[in-house]
């Protein structure tokens, strides 16, 4: 299951990436909003990379950007061959990524908690993050999907819901 979910989290995830993009440069386009280069900073400061104060690093805003998006994806693709598939849980995978967003960013000094910033920025970037994480999330399942119902899946056949009494599913080889 792992190699499945490595290589398809990365397809997953680039492909979240893509539309995440797509979206953030029509909004860009309708609200004026510049390109952050908030990813960059932060990758700058994640390696040891030489600062250069002013200057717009494009190649390593989109390496940030499109690096941990595709990587994230493996997660989501472990979510999905788990049985964590659909709208359900491609809103939790939202949170993740809004918070290793935060992570990175706050412990690098990069950047502030999302409570001090201005309401709209907030509200942009959450629905930013919500697209990548939807359409990863699409992706991530279907491709799930090809390997049949995941344990978590099995589980709720035999009864749906948390119950005591129902014991683990059985392996599978």
């Amino acid at each position: 299951m792992m190699k499945r979910a490595l290589w398809q989290g990365l397809v997953a995830g680039t492909a979240g990436v893509l539309a995440m993009t797509l979206g953030e440069k029509a909004e860009q386009r309708l609200t004026g909003r510049r390109d952050s280069h908030v990813p960059a900073r932060t990758l700058e400061r994640l390696t040891g990379m030489r600062e250069y104060p002013g200057r717009q690093p494009v190649p390593v805003n989109l390496a940030m950007h499109v690096g941990q998006g595709a990587l994230l994806g493996v997660l989501r693709s472990v979510m999905a061959h788990a049985g964590l598939r659909g709208p359900w849980s491609s809103a939790k995978f939202t949170v993740v990524r809004l918070t290793t967003d935060q992570i990175l960013e706050n412990a690098t000094g990069v950047g502030a908690p999302p409570q001090t910033w201005p309401r709209r920025e907030l509200v942009v970037d959450v629905l930013h993050k919500s697209v990548y994480a939807f359409a990863a999330g699409v992706v991530a399942d279907a491709l799930a999907a090809g390997s049949g119902p995941g344990p978590g899946q099995r589980h709720a056949a035999m009864l749906p819901g948390r119950h005591a009494d129902v014991g683990p599913v059985p392996r599978r080889g």
